[in-house]
């Protein structure tokens, strides 16, 4: 019955009913889908996979390799809205402060408005003397020739030629065999190498991508590029880039560090090459891939900030840098303020940072489980106490927090969105965010009563709450009935005529009647629960607790106490520079708050 229901409600789903493979263990009932997987070949019966004794599972990642963002090109593609040239500057100029020494900016024969740029970045000086410009063309003269003529002036300029190699691309898009793409490929890297040698001046180097590379048979790619990297006379003072995109992700991560620790050990002149890289994530792995050929032996990572790029985008040049940094390395670009980063991309790519994008977005660093608040509650406070206890200061301390794999305040966030509160919160965050922005310490007995009070605001209005509001919700629970109550306290005086022995002398106004009422007992408290007794209202205090919420004269106390009152038990907390008056409101709230939990 169920089932048909189900079934209704998303009428254009097949629900998958074929028979249960026979070799399905007992606990797994998945029944095969209708969708037609047949259509679709695994990768290795699309292309040769010729490593067998693989070396880079056994590697570690020790240091970053050269970043080379290519959000101003790549990324720009792949806009609805390209940049404009103040877009693109404004994207150029946060690059280069982040740390970027290689950037590929634009392709300048595919548009008026990138070659524009490129002349831009020749006459505005904005090009810092250890920053290369890399400008990306076709296999094509009259590209070639564009592209030349819009880096005329740039002091030093990669020029990234590239062309496809694949057999799907050579026998439907370019209808040429490997030989003649082969030739097609040396004749443009010729014509390029000449064009450059017109420019004795200029400092132009190359780099080529076999486009496709991931899908393209290996000894093909081996030919084309060890071609090139003699053609173009590479040499360890003056090498090539041999970019080796995975264009279209079409295998596990694995394959392409295999494809890519295959070519890191059969390039010729390989101390003269620079091994590059450049994956998509078609399959939501480009990280993965990307992690993993450096592993296998690449020395430069292509990709674009928060992952943008044609399809699934491009690898994501924030989230692999950072995950380099949260296992000790030092990523060589700064993201000591990842809101200013994510604040310019957004701007200049006209789209926005999913909330829950690795590091850069607004909730990857905040909890609203009650377990994971309640963790990082007690990590960060044990984090305060180890560094206090090591003599160093908190952001200097090493890193152990729970469900926190990076400090969020070295990359320039702020605790409060840490931990926030919903109707899935626990005791723990709660304590936390009120003791983090408003000086109080509950009582660990007390959390789980505030708990449950925060926990029927927000199941009613299915809203988070903030600190402010949460505070606003503890003052008006806990703090405002023991002055807006059935019973108050007109006018108190406290006094200790003998030592040890105090005296409580108050004016009660109960249920609109006055009543005068003395006390005594060995403290403030305990006469005060003498004198209310006389009233008729039998007080036992359980629990007792006070602090001060800041340093320094004049600073507000609170006060917590947990009371049995006519056999209610209830929390009420009191507010004042004074503690004894903190104290004393704070009975008072029990007072009137078992009042309220009785009716």
């Amino acid at each position: 019955m169920a089932s048909s229901l189900q079934s209704a409600a998303f009428p254009t789903l097949r629900t998958p009913s074929g028979d249960i493979p026979a070799d399905a263990p007992h606990w797994n009932p998945q029944r095969p889908s209708a969708m037609p997987h047949h259509r679709y070949r695994p990768a290795d019966q699309r292309v040769a996979l010729p490593l067998t004794d693989r070396t880079w599972p056994s590697h570690r990642l020790e240091q970053a390799p050269l970043w080379v963002p290519v959000d101003l090109r790549d990324g720009n593609q792949a806009l609805a809205e390209p940049m404009d040239t103040e877009r693109k500057r404004r994207m150029f100029d946060l690059l280069v402060t982040m740390g970027f020494k290689e950037i590929e900016v634009g392709y300048p024969s595919a548009s008026q408005t990138d070659f524009d740029f490129v002349r831009h970045l020749a006459h505005s000086g904005a090009v810092p003397d250890d920053v290369t410009v890399s400008v990306f063309t076709a296999a094509r003269r009259d590209l070639i020739d564009r592209t030349v003529a819009s880096v005329e002036g740039l002091p030093r300029t990669l020029v990234h030629l590239y062309a496809a190699t694949a057999p799907t691309w050579r026998d439907v898009v370019l209808g040429r065999s490997r030989a003649e793409v082969h030739e097609l490929i040396r004749d443009a890297a010729t014509y390029l190498m000449h064009r450059a040698e017109e420019r004795p001046g200029a400092d132009i180097r190359f780099e080529f991508s076999p486009e496709v590379f991931n899908l393209t048979e290996p000894d093909f790619v081996l030919d084309v590029c060890n071609s090139l990297t003699e053609l173009w006379e590479a040499s360890p003072d003056r090498p090539v880039v041999h970019n080796l995109p995975a264009t279209v992700e079409i295998a596990t991560p694995n394959v392409y560090a295999d494809q890519i620790e295959y070519m890191n050990r059969h390039l010729a002149r390989r101390e003269s090459v620079i091994l590059s890289v450049h994956p998509h994530n078609d399959r939501g792995t480009g990280v993965a891939c990307a992690e993993l050929a450096v592993l296998a032996g690449a020395q430069r990572v292509e990709g674009c900030l928060f992952g943008n790029g044609e399809r699934t985008g491009n690898v994501d040049l924030v989230t692999l840098a950072l995950n380099l940094y949260a296992q000790g390395v030092n990523p060589m670009i700064d993201f000591s303020d990842i809101d200013a980063v994510r604040e310019t991309v957004e701007y200049c790519n006209r789209l926005p940072v999913h909330p829950r994008h690795p590091y850069g977005g607004d909730l990857v660093h905040t909890a609203f489980s009650g377990t994971h608040q309640d963790a990082i509650a007690k990590g960060m406070a044990h984090h305060a106490k180890q560094a206090a206890e090591n003599g160093r200061p908190v952001e200097e301390a090493p890193w152990a927090v729970p469900y926190l794999p990076i400090d969020p305040g070295d990359i320039g966030r702020t605790y409060e969105e840490v931990i926030r509160i919903n109707s899935q919160s626990g005791k723990g965050g709660i304590a936390h965010l009120l003791h983090t922005h408003h000086g109080l310490d509950l009582p660990r007995t007390m959390r789980p009563d505030f708990s449950r009070a925060v926990q029927r605001v927000t199941d009613a209005t299915g809203q988070e709450l903030s600190h402010k509001e949460l505070w606003e919700l503890f003052r008006t629970t806990y703090i405002t009935p023991a002055l807006d109550g059935p019973v108050t306290l007109t006018s108190w005086s406290a006094t200790e005529p003998a030592p040890g022995e105090h005296r409580f002398t108050c004016a009660l106004h109960i249920s609109g009647q006055e009543h005068a009422c003395q006390g005594t007992g060995n403290g403030p408290l305990s006469a005060l629960a003498d004198a209310l007794r006389s009233a008729g209202i039998t007080v036992d205090i359980l629990s007792y607790t006070e602090h001060s919420t800041s340093t320094g004269p004049g600073s507000p106390a609170v006060a917590y106490a947990e009371c049995r009152v006519n056999e209610v038990t209830c929390w009420g907390a009191g507010w004042d520079t004074s503690v004894l008056t903190a104290s004393v409101h704070a009975v008072m709230s029990a007072v009137n708050r078992s009042g309220r939990a009785s009716s």
